[in-house]
């Protein structure tokens, strides 16, 4: 019997991605672990393997398609003995219908008709009056003032999910209804206020204004890419920011790296930041309240540091993550911290390693970058921004002299961290790094 190959969901939270690539085609033989085609989730380019065994007999979804939902056919296999033919007759008509996203448009043009109304999300509302939807989808749509109702549901059973919300917000659909009487106007002023405070338009490419510039190449956006623009407009937007800084000498800390790369035997090359990613993971456990998370209900304190670390790859950065990394010593953050950067940049990372993280460290120092800030990336409640390490003038004992000094700038969630709590840790961070021995105990 045939077997309809699905679009896999590659990552817990993932709905829809993009099918890059194939790499079989109709005929080719498949078997189990074979890489059969690349994924595009909204942080990775990942590869797909096959569970099955079989003959391609058909690709429904054909490179380069985006959007494609989670569950979607995207290909069907004939078993041992069966033809292709016939696996594609048993199949039935296993090819997704782009044209049905345009469904709930037409009626939105008939308001006055109840059926379509009521048909137009059947499995949303399927038990009673409950509407079925991701709590992302139903906090954007409080936000947005959409009224979940009148939505038509593309997850599974029905469940109204992200991408609905875009859609709604694309086309104009989806609106509640205007309070009727004053005694409402009170209650409906509250979901007006986030809907003032929405991210302004992006410019479309076509705008007039672009006319007026120099000739330019257009390059669309991926998956990432439209990931990262979101979720860092909503951080920049919603979260309310304030940084810390303060400057290091790195001096003791550049003479044991030296030290313990030139010992005999040696199969490690530590760098700068694993000392670095190794200190803040200890400050993390001596100031807890900092390795935290803000939830509209409560303050999530982490029993353990799961440290994700900036990683620029081909079109956007990734942020993988040393699990556990307090618990660890240099020689193994340094080589979690290569491996996992090396497997970024080939887009071999697993949805485990990249997903998640309680804290986060973006290094540009290596750039001679001085200091800079960073955008916190939610749910984490801080970000630490390194800078460059060079030599400047300092005074000691009322004595002017040279140090190698390195700028740290600690960004903070002040729904979660307070100002005095946000200074603790960037106080235990220097004591760490200026005494370097410390990390050893």
């Amino acid at each position: 019997m045939a077997v309809k190959i699905l679009m896999p969901a590659l990552s817990p939270t993932m709905t829809e991605g993009t099918l890059a690539k194939w790499l079989m085609k109709e005929g080719d033989e498949v078997s189990s672990g074979d890489v059969m085609a690349e994924i595009e989730t909204d942080k990775a380019t990942m590869e797909f393997e096959a569970v099955d065994e079989g003959v391609i007999a058909k690709i429904l979804v054909p490179d380069e398609t985006e959007g494609v939902a989670v569950n979607t056919p995207i290909a069907i296999l004939a078993e041992e003995g069966e033809s292709a033919e016939d696996a594609i007759a048993s199949a039935g008509d296993g090819a997704p219908k782009p044209e049905a996203k345009a469904e709930p448009a037409p009626a939105a043009k008939e308001p006055a008709n109840p059926a379509p109304a009521q048909s137009a999300a059947p499995a949303a509302t399927a038990k009673g009056d409950r509407i079925f939807a991701s709590p992302l989808a139903r906090r954007m749509a409080a936000n947005e003032g959409l009224d979940l109702a009148q939505l038509n549901g593309s997850g599974p059973h029905g469940r109204i999910v992200k991408r609905d919300i875009e859609k709604a917000l694309t086309e104009g659909t989806g609106k509640a209804a205007a309070a009727p009487a004053p005694q409402d106007q009170a209650a409906a002023a509250p979901a007006a206020k986030p809907a003032a405070a929405s991210a302004p338009p992006v410019l479309s490419s076509d705008d007039p204004i672009f006319k007026m510039l120099p000739p330019s190449e257009s390059v669309p956006h991926t998956g990432m890419r439209k990931t990262i623009a979101k979720r860092l407009t909503e951080s920049a937007r919603d979260i309310p920011h304030f940084t810390l800084q303060v400057d290091v000498e790195i001096d003791k800390l550049l003479a044991m790296r030296k030290q313990l790369n030139e010992r005999d035997g040696a199969d490690y090359k530590i760098s700068v930041n694993d000392f670095i990613v190794k200190a803040t993971a200890l400050a993390l456990t001596r100031v807890p309240d900092c390795n935290v998370a803000y939830t509209d209900s409560a303050i999530l304190k982490f029993r353990q540091v799961d440290m994700a670390i900036a990683v620029a790859i081909d079109g956007g950065l990734i942020t993988p993550i040393i699990k556990n990394c307090a618990a660890k010593g240099l020689a193994t953050i340094s080589k979690e911290a290569k491996e996992l950067a090396a497997k970024a940049r080939d887009g071999k990372l697993a949805p485990e390693e990249y997903q998640g993280g309680t804290f986060t460290i973006s290094n540009l120092g290596m750039f001679g970058v001085k200091s800079f800030t960073s955008i916190i990336n939610p749910p984490q409640g801080g970000i630490l921004s390194v800078g460059a390490g060079e030599q400047r003038p300092v005074v000691k004992d009322g004595a002017l002299s040279l140090a190698t000094v390195v700028t740290l700038s600690l960004a903070v969630d002040h729904r979660c961290i307070d100002g005095a709590t946000g200074a603790a840790l960037v106080k235990e961070l220097k004591a760490l790094i200026e005494d370097p021995i410390a990390l050893m105990l």
